[in-house]
């Protein structure tokens, strides 16, 4: 019996993995590569809380700067600007679960990107 394999979305920075979606909510697995950072962006119809599984990582956080390991979480609200950068030299993963009405990856207003993204 052959096991169904999980959808992995590239980015510039790494990858992600839906988990699962239900209405209302997506669960994502995050990997950020090795001194990747994901854009300085906000989102205007979801919030997210973020659990780290494995790595070390800085979180911008309305523009204070938030260190976190394995086994930190961050709650990060509607409209809040946020970006997190991995600090190591192994990847850093975390969990993303995103809850509101609108969960699509179009929900990005990216403030500043180091890939040149719009």
């Amino acid at each position: 019996m052959s096991q169904k394999c999980k959808h992995e979305s590239e980015r510039p920075w790494g990858y992600y993995e839906v988990l699962t979606q239900k209405p209302g909510y997506k669960v994502k697995s995050l990997t950020i590569l090795p001194q990747g950072e994901i854009s300085l962006q906000r989102h205007a119809h979801r919030n997210e809380h973020w659990y780290m599984v494995k790595g070390k990582g800085i979180v911008t956080k309305n523009g204070s700067e938030i260190r976190v390991l394995a086994g930190d979480s961050i709650d990060i609200s509607v409209n809040e600007v946020h970006r997190i950068k991995n600090i190591d030299n192994e990847n850093l993963v975390f969990i993303e679960i995103a809850q509101g009405d609108y969960l699509g990856e179009d929900d990005i207003e990216r403030l500043e990107d180091k890939y040149g993204r719009a």
